[in-house]
């Protein structure tokens, strides 16, 4: 039986021997195996559970809704600093991935039934704006209105994105450079 995935572990990825081996455990679990933005995705009933990420460092396999996983093993991590709901397991050697084998299916299993539950992660309703930024929204009514039009997703990656630097003349500087792309209706990520 092929997969869309297959093409994924032909092409030998970063951690090729190391993802064949996550993907057999996966299957094994009973999830059905797709490809989403380019990565072996798993899923139950066309629901998202768990994708493998190969990165330089290290091979992650990542639970979309992990925030609300017990970690008995105290092995799932956030893949950023911003993340609220994914977590990962992270592998740097095949021995790693045969030592999990039984963690990751007791945790694919755990996933399996904070789907069927329609468990979700709680988001925040509005994002954090860095102070920089609110004050220009206040001071300038078409930026306000164009920001509020954004997805809450797009308002929270302008708020990291300006947030994240260090001093408020960067931060007021990143404003002024994303004002006409916020007046366009484009994320900060968007071409």
């Amino acid at each position: 039986m092929s997969s869309p995935a297959d093409g994924y572990f032909e092409r030998g990825q970063s951690w090729p021997l190391e993802s064949v081996r996550l993907r057999g455990i996966l299957l094994e679990c009973g999830l059905e195996e797709g490809l989403k933005w380019g990565k072996p995705c798993y899923m139950q009933d066309g629901k998202n559970i768990a994708i493998i990420q190969g990165m330089k460092d290290f091979l992650a396999l990542m639970f979309f809704k992990g925030a609300l996983m017990d970690d008995p093993a105290d092995i799932l991590v956030p893949p950023g600093p911003n993340s609220n709901s994914g977590r990962q397991i992270r592998f740097a050697s095949m021995d790693d991935v045969a030592k999990s084998e039984n963690s990751i299916k007791s945790y694919v299993q755990a996933a399996l039934k904070i789907e069927e539950a329609g468990l979700k992660v709680e988001k925040a309703d509005t994002p954090d704006l860095p102070a920089e930024l609110l004050a220009k929204l206040a001071e300038d009514s078409e930026l306000k209105t164009a920001f509020e039009a954004l997805t809450p997703g797009r308002q929270r990656g302008y708020g990291l994105y300006i947030g994240g630097a260090k001093q408020s003349a960067t931060r007021l500087a990143r404003i002024e450079k994303h004002r006409p792309r916020i007046l366009e209706g484009k994320g900060i990520h968007d071409r």
